[in-house]
């Protein structure tokens, strides 16, 4: 009885222990897919082929996670070209987009906003561009979450949640960068001559950026208000039509184009300009990266290439 007892306790011992060895077995198999899923989802191919229908060669329509997922954009943040491209497709995506993404592609925008964060706390630029991003994703998920239960975010509550705070906590600490003076001693901005720095200033296609440098020095500031500045400025983003509904006068009888400008951004979208877009090929509707090679049959593929905004890139999946 007592070996009975004891043989019994012995299986009893295996029982557990076999029962542990598979929860284990399946924490770490979760694990493993987690941390997989936590990189991007990545295709050998960087190029996708948009179709809006189902044909004999292929069935269904290619929607705006799966490209998302496939275009490689957690590279393409790396690219100087291609990261306010990145950026601002990002924040079209936050403002409306968010809900049509996939349960993966939705992880892949999370992971992806975590690095830009990265990179602009490393490098120290574009703050302020990663400042409105985060207020913009984090305005619309205030707003998602308080219609949880009507199907409108893929995955639980609590983790939607969990990204908010990481997203505050993203915006703190870029609000607590702490730009240092570089410790060489070398020609500086002010040192050019004041032709040079206007050239420079023209070349700022955002008028905070122009306010941002005017207050670095009070010579930079008086070339600032430059009022041929600003008027390049305008006529850059905007039309005439634009420009004649939004007339300022200033207290000498001139047009302000500073203020102008500032009405007008609050009024018409400003002009877009990029180092590196994505590009659809007309011939076979393929997107990709600019200088991206793909299976295309045309005999010119390079003349069959249109650029693509990112809002243009998001209206290709709008059924």
């Amino acid at each position: 009885k007592t070996l009975f007892c004891k043989k019994d306790d012995h299986n009893k011992e295996n029982l557990f222990n076999s029962i542990n060895y598979d929860v284990a077995a399946k924490k770490r198999k979760k694990d493993l897919l987690n941390n997989k899923a936590k990189t991007q989802y990545f295709h050998q191919e960087k190029w996708i082929y948009v179709h809006k229908g189902s044909t004999k060669e292929r069935h269904g329509y290619c929607t705006l996670g799966e490209a998302f997922n496939r275009l490689d954009f957690s590279s393409a943040i790396l690219d100087s070209r291609r990261f306010n491209y990145v950026v601002r497709l990002l924040e079209l995506i936050a403002k409306s987009q968010l809900t049509s993404l996939s349960g993966i592609a939705q992880k892949n925008y999370m992971n992806i906003l975590e690095k830009v964060v990265q990179k602009v706390l490393e490098d120290q630029q574009n703050i302020r561009l990663i400042r409105e991003l985060l207020q913009t994703l984090y305005t619309s998920l205030c707003t998602l979450v308080q219609r949880v239960g009507k199907s409108v975010l893929v995955g639980n509550i609590n983790m939607w949640v969990h990204r908010m705070e990481s997203i505050l906590h993203w915006q703190q600490q870029l609000n607590n960068i702490q730009i240092t003076r570089p410790a060489f001693k070398g020609t500086t901005l002010t040192d050019l001559p004041l032709c040079l720095q206007l050239n420079i200033m023209q070349r700022l296609s955002d008028g905070r950026d122009l306010v941002s440098l005017g207050q670095v020095a009070p010579d930079l500031q008086v070339l600032s208000e430059d009022r041929l500045l600003w008027k390049k400025l305008c006529q850059y983003h905007f039309t005439d039509r634009q420009i004649r509904k939004r007339l300022i006068l200033s207290d000498k009888g001139q047009l302000d184009w500073k203020k102008m400008y500032f009405k007008l951004i609050r009024c018409y979208p400003r002009k877009e300009q990029y180092g590196d877009t994505l590009q659809l090929c007309r011939h076979c509707h393929i997107l990709s990266w600019k200088g991206t090679d793909h299976p295309c049959t045309a005999n010119n593929p390079e003349t069959c290439s249109t650029s693509l905004s990112p809002q243009e890139f998001i209206n290709l999946f709008r059924f």
